[in-house]
């Protein structure tokens, strides 16, 4: 039995403790925000935090998250209203919006590690996280202006 706490809920799993946490959260517990891009963690669309770090979640077995905290782009905020999110919003960053949750995630992680990133530092910590529309002049303003709402 694996118990991890899902956007502050704890959950139980008695299955194949192999299984990737992508299928956990979309599968068992409906939460379809977190997508499927390319199952080998060289997309970005899954990613999620584990313990606050961002991961990927098609690369990462459910046994990896026994007894951590695991947050999905349903859980970054209740209302929606995450710096982040509100500067994606106000950018109007997604185009098609497929990568953008994997993109959110990726870009909240970094700003509570480097709360005021230079230009290098985006470039680094996004470089995983594809965008297939090119939206990533729009990310790197919206994590800039994140930056302005997020506290360490």
């Amino acid at each position: 039995m694996t118990t991890i706490v899902v956007n502050g809920m704890e959950r139980r799993y008695d299955g194949d403790p192999e299984m990737p946490l992508l299928w956990y959260l979309r599968d068992e517990l409906g939460l379809t925000g977190t997508k499927f891009g390319c199952g080998v963690a060289a997309c970005g669309a899954c990613t999620i935090h584990l313990d606050g770090m961002a991961v990927r979640a098609c690369q990462t077995p459910i046994s990896a998250a026994a007894g951590l905290t695991v947050t999905t782009i349903e859980g970054l905020s209740p209302d929606g209203n995450h710096p982040v999110q509100a500067a994606w919003r106000e950018l109007n960053v997604s185009q098609c919006g497929y990568c953008q949750p994997g993109q959110i995630m990726q870009a909240s992680a970094l700003l509570k590690e480097t709360p005021n990133p230079r230009d290098e530092d985006i470039d680094n910590a996004m470089s995983g996280n594809l965008c297939r529309c090119g939206t990533y002049p729009r990310i790197r303003a919206a994590i800039k202006q994140a930056a302005k709402g997020v506290r360490p």
